[in-house]
């Protein structure tokens, strides 16, 4: 199973996510501030981080940069779990370096998929 930081400011969404993460047998490290995060992300070794843009302070698209611009945290994907959902911020997110993209309010088998795609494309079986 995968080693999973969630990066989520707001309770009821860390708790969705983390449920049916578990339910998946997943190891789960939270962080609810972008610095948390990146700490986190520097200690452990991860398969996927999912990071919500709108954080408090510093925001998930600049947490992102900072993961990617960093040799030890680059090759972790960064998805965004986020409620944006205007046309164009796909592609904007994708420029500044997630690797995917999940829009909130989650529907529970389709996130399910995107994070096993997410995890066997990073780390495809020999």
């Amino acid at each position: 199973m995968a080693r999973i930081l969630i990066v989520e400011d707001s309770p009821a969404n860390m708790m969705l996510v983390e449920t049916l993460l578990e339910s998946c047998g997943h190891t789960l490290f939270q962080a609810e501030r972008a610095p948390q995060a990146l700490d986190i992300a520097r200690r452990e070794q991860l398969d996927l981080i999912l990071m919500d843009i709108q954080l408090p302070g510093m925001d998930g698209i600049e947490a992102t940069r900072i993961l990617k611009a960093d040799p030890r945290t680059s090759g972790v994907p960064v998805v965004a779990l986020t409620a944006f959902a205007m046309k164009g911020d796909r592609e904007r997110l994708l420029q500044a370096g997630c690797d995917g993209y999940i829009e909130k309010p989650i529907n529970y088998i389709d996130f399910l998929a995107e994070v096993a795609a997410i995890i066997e494309r990073a780390d495809p079986a020999p």
